[in-house]
C-alpha cells in the first residue's frame, strides 16, 4: 500500500438497505389550519404538483415530505408518538413565524419554545416537531431537512428492535447512548434515522399514522414479514406496508408505527422537490431569490 495515499473511513458511505425516509403521515380534521402551521409557521412549502386540492396536503422538508390527508373534522388528527426532527436554515427567523401564527392557532394545542440548541414546536393536534440549526457533524450538509423520527416506546424493547431492523429489513441498526439514555437507532436513508426510545410514561393507543421507507432489496423483507403474518397492505407492484414491529427471535409484538415500504422502482423514489424560501415575500421579493436548496453550499 503506498503511504502517501489517503485514508478515508469507508464505512461512512453505508446505507443498508434502507435508503429513504420518504414522508410521515398524518391525518388533520382541518387543512386550514395545516397550512397555518405547516406552511406559514413552520414555513415548509406545499408541493405544487401532487395533493394540490382541500382533501389532502404534502409539505416539503428538504427531501422529505409530511403527507396531510383529510379526515372527520368531528374526530382528532393523528398524532405521532415521539418527534419529528427538522432542520430548519434560520430558527430566529422560524420564531418570528411561529410568533405570527399563534393569534391563528388560539384554541388549538399549538405552542412553541426554544432551547439550548432548538426550538420545539407542538402542532394544533398534538404532534411533537423539534426544529434544529444546520449542523454538519450533527446533520450532514443539509440546511432544509427531516433527518430523525424518535418514537417513545415501552421498557425493554430495545434490542428486539434493533434485531427486526436488522434482520428483518435488512437495514443498518444499533444500540446507542448520549446524554439522555440508550436508545436504538435505524438508518434510514442519507442524513436519516429512525430513533426508538424507552419512557415509563403511558402512551395513547396507535391511531393509524405511518412512516414511509424504500429499500434496496425490497423482496427479501417483504418475504420475511409474510411468513410472519405481519404484511397488512399489499399496494401494487411497487409498495405494501406492515404496522407491527417485532422480535425476530420470538415474534412477539414490540412497537406498532405502519411502515409504508417502497421499492427503488416506485415511480416517485427520490422525485425532486421544490422548496422556497420562506423570507421572502412580495415585499421583499428579490429575483432568484424564491427557492431554497436542502444543502449547505461547500464553499
Amino acid at each position: 500500500m503506498n503511504d502517501a495515499m489517503p485514508q478515508f473511513d469507508r464505512s461512512v458511505e453505508d446505507l443498508g438497505n434502507i435508503v429513504e425516509l420518504g414522508h410521515v403521515n398524518v391525518t388533520v380534521p382541518d387543512q386550514r389550519l395545516a397550512t397555518i402551521f405547516y406552511i406559514s409557521g413552520v414555513g415548509l412549502t406545499r408541493d405544487p404538483y401532487l395533493m394540490t386540492g382541500t382533501d389532502n396536503m404534502w409539505a416539503n422538508v428538504g427531501r422529505a415530505q409530511f403527507h396531510l390527508p383529510s379526515r372527520d373534522a368531528s374526530m382528532p388528527g393523528q398524532v405521532v408518538r415521539g418527534t419529528t426532527g427538522l432542520v430548519l436554515p434560520d430558527l430566529q427567523a422560524l420564531l418570528g413565524r411561529l410568533a405570527k401564527v399563534k393569534p391563528m392557532l388560539k384554541g388549538t394545542k399549538f405552542s412553541y419554545r426554544e432551547t439550548n440548541n432548538a426550538v420545539e414546536v407542538t402542532c394544533p393536534w398534538g404532534n411533537r416537531i423539534r426544529c434544529h440549526a444546520p449542523d454538519p457533524a450533527q446533520f450532514g450538509p443539509f440546511c432544509l431537512a427531516m433527518p430523525y423520527v424518535e418514537f417513545d416506546v415501552p421498557k425493554g424493547v430495545l434490542p428486539g428492535i434493533v434485531r427486526f431492523y436488522q434482520q428483518i429489513l435488512g437495514g443498518m441498526a444499533s444500540l446507542e447512548k448520549d446524554a439522555i439514555g440508550e436508545y436504538a437507532c435505524a438508518i434510514v436513508g442519507d442524513g436519516n434515522k429512525l430513533v426508538f426510545r424507552e419512557t415509563s410514561k403511558k402512551q395513547p393507543d396507535y391511531d393509524g399514522h405511518h412512516v414511509q421507507i424504500s429499500l434496496v432489496d425490497f423482496s427479501g423483507p417483504h418475504k420475511k414479514l409474510l411468513e410472519r403474518g405481519l404484511i397488512t397492505e399489499e399496494s401494487d407492484q411497487h409498495q405494501y406496508r406492515f404496522v407491527d414491529i417485532v422480535d425476530p427471535d420470538t415474534n412477539k409484538p414490540l412497537f406498532r408505527i405502519e411502515h409504508e415500504v417502497r421499492s427503488m422502482r416506485h415511480p416517485m423514489y427520490a422525485r425532486p422537490l421544490v422548496n422556497r424560501n420562506p423570507e421572502i415575500t412580495n415585499r421583499v421579493y428579490a429575483p432568484e431569490h424564491q427557492a431554497a436548496r436542502f444543502a449547505i453550499s461547500p464553499v
